[in-house]
């Protein structure tokens, strides 16, 4: 028995959709835990493999708990088809190199976190594919750059860790006029705060890690699109590269989506209540939400976006000296350079995330030594307040 009822709101249908049950009729979703799958007969092998008739063939290729993911995806998104991943990076990396060739020429934007800018700045032209990074703030910059063998348009929105955020719409009419793909990686709004299918993106990544876990358990990705997109492009690539989720993340991601809307409608509450807080104090030279009217493009935001974000950046006067400070007199927020948790993280990017870019680039993204990423929570606003209250009392001691 399947259920995916398209009319349900996305809080049902994270609970629901896409479940498939055995004949044991079980209430949580089953993990198959199998490699292979097995025949009634070799005309019926030989039927699979032609797909001529339906039916899983390897767990490399997909598997129940996959696919059960996957559909519970795409009712979320809106998207018509998807592919599991092991990781975040292996979304970002297949949904990018399936469809390119050496020759072709990648137009992302500079902001991007330091494994995916190394993908499209360092990897990719190792095969050949051209790149070029643009401030994506301003559509203009995305104009200019393309050329005739202009393929793929790369971003993340709201960026990572500066939250700047991309006119997605704008950027995805570019890329219809130019005949490229846009792939958006939606991590930092998750699929309930921001739709980029719905403003014309083409390809949507996640890293399943952050949000959809949102528990510190697993890693996992996913890439949704078109089914067309996906057949032409990814179906192969992801066949026979191997990047595939294993069934047992897959139902931990199950388990993690069903309280999706739950944790990220406090997140992002917590979020804000903290940068409000933030946004007051002396030692802070400045804070960057995209919940707050003070965002440099909050009328992107209000255009695009349903919500501000569950993630905060800010900046310590002091440089790193006082930002280590900070982030070492804290309690409950942990140190941390994963984000999306349950658990309120605290992140360091110049030495951590973005350390492999130089100084000079971390500057063009507004990464100082003094900027600080904080993921928050599902905690009581009021501790976390108090726990940064009482930090920032031990920076100033």
């Amino acid at each position: 028995m399947s259920t995916a009822n398209n009319t349900w709101r996305p809080a049902t249908q994270l609970v629901h959709g896409g479940t498939t049950r055995s004949h044991h009729g079980e209430t949580s979703e089953a993990i198959f835990l199998t490699q292979g799958f097995v025949y009634e007969t070799s005309e019926a092998a030989e039927a699979r493999f032609k797909g001529e008739t339906d039916g899983f063939i390897y767990a490399r290729y997909g598997s129940p708990t996959n696919d059960m993911f996957e559909r519970r995806m795409c009712l979320l998104e809106g998207a018509e088809d998807a592919r599991a991943t092991a990781s975040g990076m292996a979304a970002v990396s297949a949904a990018i190199l399936c469809q390119l060739k050496a020759g072709d020429h990648i137009v992302a934007a500079r902001a991007l976190f330091g494994s995916c800018r190394w993908v499209v700045e360092t990897l990719a032209p190792s095969y050949g594919i051209e790149c070029t990074l643009v401030d994506g703030r301003f559509i203009e910059n995305w104009e200019k750059a393309i050329r005739p063998n202009t393929k793929v348009f790369f971003l993340e929105s709201p960026t990572n860790p500066t939250l700047e955020v991309v006119d997605i719409a704008a950027v995805a009419k570019l890329a219809d006029a130019a005949g490229a793909k846009l792939v958006v990686d939606n991590v930092f709004a998750t699929p309930l705060l921001q739709k980029p299918l719905e403003l014309g993106a083409h390809v949507v990544v996640y890293s399943a890690t952050k949000h959809i876990d949102g528990q510190g358990r697993c890693l996992g990705g996913v890439i949704l699109s078109s089914k067309d997109w996906i057949d032409e492009h990814l179906h192969d690539y992801f066949r026979h590269t191997g990047p595939a989720l294993s069934p047992f993340n897959a139902w931990t991601l199950l388990k993690g989506i069903e309280t999706l809307p739950l944790r990220v409608r406090q997140q992002s509450e917590n979020a804000a209540k903290v940068a409000d807080f933030l946004a007051e104090q002396s030692q802070v030279a400045r804070v960057i939400y995209p919940g707050r009217s003070d965002h440099p493009q909050a009328d992107i935001i209000a255009k695009q976006m349903k919500g501000g974000s569950t993630l905060v950046c800010f900046e310590m006067k002091g440089g790193k000296k006082a930002a280590f400070a900070l982030q070492n007199a804290l309690d409950i927020v942990k140190i941390s350079n994963n984000l999306g948790d349950s658990k309120s993280l605290i992140t360091h990017p110049a030495t951590t995330t973005h350390k492999n870019l130089n100084e000079e680039a971390r500057a063009e993204l507004g990464i100082s030594d003094g900027t600080v990423r904080l993921s928050a929570g599902i905690e009581d606003s009021a501790d976390l307040i108090e726990d940064f209250a009482r930090a920032l009392k031990a920076v100033s001691a």
